[in-house]
């Protein structure tokens, strides 16, 4: 289905629409795409450690979640 059908399906829909709930709801989640995106840029310190850390677990330097929560269960212990 193409986006101009479907957009004739959604006009479509909500002109039969009675249900007030629903229309709120409808709004709400076309009010959520419509809304700015502000998009984060990492300085160049933030590239380096993402960078690095990608290195790490490319060459095996990482913990399991298992051993995360191991060294939880210790630390907690003390």
């Amino acid at each position: 289905m193409s986006t101009v059908e479907l957009r004739k399906r959604l006009i479509d829909k909500i002109e039969k629409t009675e249900d007030k709930r629903i229309l709120e709801e409808m709004f709400r989640l076309l009010e959520i795409e419509t809304e700015d995106i502000e998009i984060y840029t990492l300085n160049e310190g933030q590239i380096m450690a993402v960078n690095e850390a990608r290195e790490q677990i490319k060459n095996g330097h990482f913990f399991t979640k298992e051993q995360v929560d191991n060294e939880i269960d210790e630390w907690l212990k003390k």
